[in-house]
């Protein structure tokens, strides 16, 4: 295994083929340590560690020179209609540089209008307009981080009349065109396949999935709409759910074991807990890798 210099730094390359991770939360930190945590990575938000210093980088730090690290933005605003912010991508940019991970990933939505940030990761239609304007951005973000990034596909809650596009077309144009790779949230299909009537295996049969490079799994929240029907939520508040991990256990049988994620955002459990969910992963991982060579154009290596 070779290290990585960044300045004064040495950090480990760590592969993540085949491997299972989790969210890292600093409130887990010490039951890491000391436990001698059995997950094969962990992935932060960016907008997390923008700062310059402080503890939130001590930590991180601590995690980066044992396990691989997986950066995910989640503020980036790819689909939207502006430019993007070149104070925040300068910032990606440099955290990129400064932690060398694994996997770059950001979200196939947008989140600013003007002068206004919307806390939410929110739809676009799948029109020749938006394919230009995501493409020409993820373009420009893969020349700041000077590496391909990966695009995840979104949790949907309406749909738009001028779509042009499948999800999984549009997507696939995506990465055609910008040499992208994908990240696929399986959560999200099962949430909007539910919230929106259309079936989640017949959405993963035409996913491009030669060009998945990570796996997303979380949990989401049950509610009704105004007219008492089901609506889901991917509020990564919970385990992941059993049918969830059925279409899981599915796209690894099709893809070979892919560099998988458990994400958990709020009401965040004991590291214990955690650590089961990613564990049950790896457990589907390993019993599909006899037929996959890992290290193939499915896995993600550093």
């Amino acid at each position: 295994m070779n290290d990585i210099t960044i300045g004064s730094r040495r950090f480990p390359a760590f592969p993540v083929a085949g491997r299972a991770g989790a969210s890292f939360k600093p409130q887990h930190l010490e039951a890491i340590v000391s436990a001698g945590a059995r997950v094969g990575f962990f992935e932060v938000h960016a907008e997390n560690y923008m700062g310059a210093g402080g503890p939130p980088h001590a930590a991180l730090t601590r995690i980066r020179r044992d396990y691989p690290l997986l950066l995910h933005g989640v503020c980036m605003s790819i689909g939207g209609p502006q430019p993007l912010d070149k104070d925040h991508l300068d910032r990606f940019a440099a955290l990129v540089g400064r932690y060398v991970p694994a996997v770059v990933s950001e979200h196939l939505a947008w989140s600013t209008h003007d002068d206004v940030f919307y806390n939410d990761l929110l739809p676009l239609p799948f029109t020749a307009a938006t394919l230009r304007t995501v493409c020409d951005h993820i373009d420009e973000v893969q020349s700041a981080i000077k590496r391909p990034m990966l695009l995840e596909n979104p949790s949907t809650y309406v749909v738009f009349a001028e779509s042009e596009f499948s999800e999984t077309d549009f997507i696939a144009e995506i990465a055609r065109r910008t040499g992208c790779g994908l990240l696929l949230d399986v959560n999200n299909v099962f949430v909007s396949a539910t919230n929106h009537g259309f079936s989640a295996l017949d959405y993963l049969s035409e996913f491009p999935l030669q060009h998945v490079g990570e796996i997303h799994l979380a949990g989401h929240a049950e509610q009704t709409d105004d007219e008492g029907e089901l609506l889901l939520i991917d509020s990564h508040d919970g385990p992941v759910a059993d049918a969830v991990w059925k279409l899981y256990d599915i796209v690894i049988g099709r893809c070979g074991p892919v560099a998988t994620l458990v994400e958990w955002d709020s009401a965040i459990p004991d590291w214990t807990i955690l650590m089961a969910e990613a564990d049950a992963a790896q457990t589907i991982m390993d019993r599909h890798s006899a037929s996959f060579a890992i290290g193939g154009r499915h896995a993600v290596a550093s």
